[in-house]
C-alpha cells in the first residue's frame, strides 16, 4: 500500500520541513490514502443511487396520487363498471386501476361462465357465483401494487444501515495509516498530526451524508406507501360492497 507514503509526502517537503497544513475537503480528500479513497468512492456511488432513487420514486408517487383521485372521480360517477374500464387506459400509474381491472375481469369472467352454464330466463340480472374469489382476486391485485409502490424503496434502508459502517471502515483504516506516518516523520506537532487525522474523519462525513438523507426518505416513502395501501384497502372493500349490491 502506497498510504504511508502519500502521508509522508503531504507533511514533508523534499528537504524534510513541514508542509502547511491544508484542511479544506479537496485536498484532503487528494492527500487521503488508497484505501479510504476507493471507500470515499463507494460511498459517493450509494449517494448518488439513494438521490436518484429518491427523486423516481418521489415523482413517481405523487403522479400516481394524482391518478388515484382522478380514477376514484371517475369511478364514483359511473353507474357501470363498464365505463370505469374504458378510463383506466389513462390512467396508468393509479394502483387502485389495476385493483379495479382485476376484480373486474374476476366479475366478468364468473359472469361468462354463468351466461355459458345457465343462461338467465326473462333477462334477469346475472349474479355472482362466489364474492370470495372477488375478494381474493383484489387482494392478489392489491399485494402486486403494493410490491410495485415499493420497488427500489429497500435500497435506501440499506444505504442507511450499511454507510456509516463503510465510512467508519474507512476512518479506522486512514487513522491507522496516518499514526504509521506520524511515526515515521518523528513529530507529535498539532501541524503533523492535524491534516492526516482530518483526512481519515472524511470517510466518516461521507458515511453520514449518505446514510441521513437515506433515513430520511425512507421514513417519508415507506409512510407514502402505506397511505396507498390504506386507500387500496378502502377502495376494495368500496368495490366489494357495490359488487354484492347489485350481482348478489
Amino acid at each position: 500500500m502506497r498510504a504511508s507514503g502519500v502521508l509522508i509526502l503531504a507533511l514533508q517537503d523534499p528537504t524534510g520541513s513541514p508542509l502547511p497544513a491544508s484542511t479544506d475537503i479537496i485536498s484532503l480528500v487528494l492527500h487521503a490514502g488508497l484505501v479510504v479513497k476507493v471507500v470515499l468512492a463507494i460511498l459517493l456511488l450509494f449517494s448518488a443511487a439513494s438521490w436518484g432513487i429518491i427523486a423516481f420514486k418521489s415523482s413517481y408517487l405523487r403522479r400516481a396520487a394524482r391518478q388515484n383521485a382522478a380514477f376514484l372521480t371517475v369511478f364514483r360517477k359511473s353507474s357501470r363498471f363498464s365505463e370505469v374500464q374504458a378510463s383506466c387506459g389513462s390512467l396508468p400509474l393509479s394502483p387502485l386501476v389495476g385493483l379495479f381491472q382485476s376484480g373486474y375481469a374476476e366479475l366478468t369472467a364468473q359472469m361468462r361462465t354463468q351466461a355459458a352454464d345457465r343462461p338467465v330466463e326473462g333477462g334477469g340480472r346475472p349474479t355472482l357465483r362466489s364474492l370470495e374469489a372477488v375478494d381474493r382476486a383484489l387482494l392478489r391485485a392489491s399485494t402486486t401494487e403494493i410490491a410495485r409502490l415499493e420497488h427500489r424503496i429497500a435500497f435506501l434502508a440499506t444505504t442507511a444501515s450499511i454507510t456509516p459502517y463503510i465510512g467508519l471502515f474507512g476512518t479506522v483504516w486512514g487513522i491507522m495509516t496516518a499514526f504509521q506516518a506520524i511515526g515515521s516523520a518523528g513529530s507529535t506537532s498539532l501541524g503533523v498530526v492535524a491534516p492526516p487525522i482530518a483526512e481519515a474523519l472524511v470517510a466518516t462525513a461521507m458515511g453520514l451524508f449518505a446514510a441521513i438523507p437515506a433515513v430520511y426518505f425512507y421514513n417519508d416513502l415507506t409512510s407514502r406507501v402505506k397511505a396507498f395501501a390504506n386507500e387500496m384497502e378502502d377502495f376494495s372493500l368500496e368495490f366489494l360492497t357495490i359488487a354484492e349490491r347489485n350481482f348478489t
